[in-house]
């Protein structure tokens, strides 16, 4: 776990910094809480209302992503009040684009959780053609799914232009992330690490 007061006032750093990143000026990116925590276009899973919200940073190729994920929604459930927003961070290469871009395309489908959940199930690298007939699998037909990201995509661009810039401004090296409250939880997690953030959070 990186311990940050820091995150919450990495806004304000961010606002005023001269510091050069390699894709972006950290004073371009905005990683205020409502920016991280309540992007409008980040789908959301879990309890809507929750009290307290639980971000992801994720690739679809990731294994570590995909292992932990059975944990996070473990937890999920069994708190009922926690709300998770999954940011794409597609870094594993094209195919890990092209299954961000279907998966939030099924947005307009209702099928969101449907592709989430299959694709996160997979083992090892992915292509084209698995994510396709895996998304078919759950009952998500590919051709549509990429009409629904075709039909948003300004939108669905603009979003996986934020996370990666959001991921680089706090400073993650990689997949999977997780920010509860203040701190960053880099890496894979156990249930019981989870557990202590989202209760540590309750409590700031």
């Amino acid at each position: 776990m990186i311990d940050r007061r820091n995150f919450l006032t990495l806004a304000g750093v961010a606002a005023g910094s001269t510091l050069i990143l390699p894709t972006a000026s950290l004073a371009e990116v905005d990683i205020s809480p409502d920016a991280v925590f309540h992007d409008p276009v980040a789908p959301a899973i879990g309890n809507p209302d929750g009290d307290i919200t639980l971000v992801e940073y994720f690739d679809y190729q990731c294994p570590y992503c995909k292992s932990n994920h059975p944990v996070v929604e473990k937890v999920t459930r069994e708190d009922g009040n926690l709300r998770v927003v999954m940011k794409d961070w597609p870094i594993f290469g094209a195919p890990s684009v092209y299954a961000s871009q279907l998966v939030l395309g099924a947005q307009s489908m209702g099928k969101y959780k449907e592709g989430l959940e299959a694709l996160m199930a997979t083992e090892g690298k992915l292509s084209n053609d698995l994510i396709d007939k895996t998304l078919s699998g759950a009952g998500v037909d590919p051709d549509k799914a990429m009409a629904g990201y075709k039909a948003n995509r300004k939108k669905i661009d603009a979003l996986l232009s934020r996370n990666d810039a959001q991921a680089v401004a706090i400073g993650l090296r990689g997949t999977p992330a997780y920010i509860v409250g203040r701190d960053v939880y880099p890496g894979a997690v156990d249930a019981d690490t989870l557990r202590k953030a989202i209760s540590d959070a309750r409590k700031a």
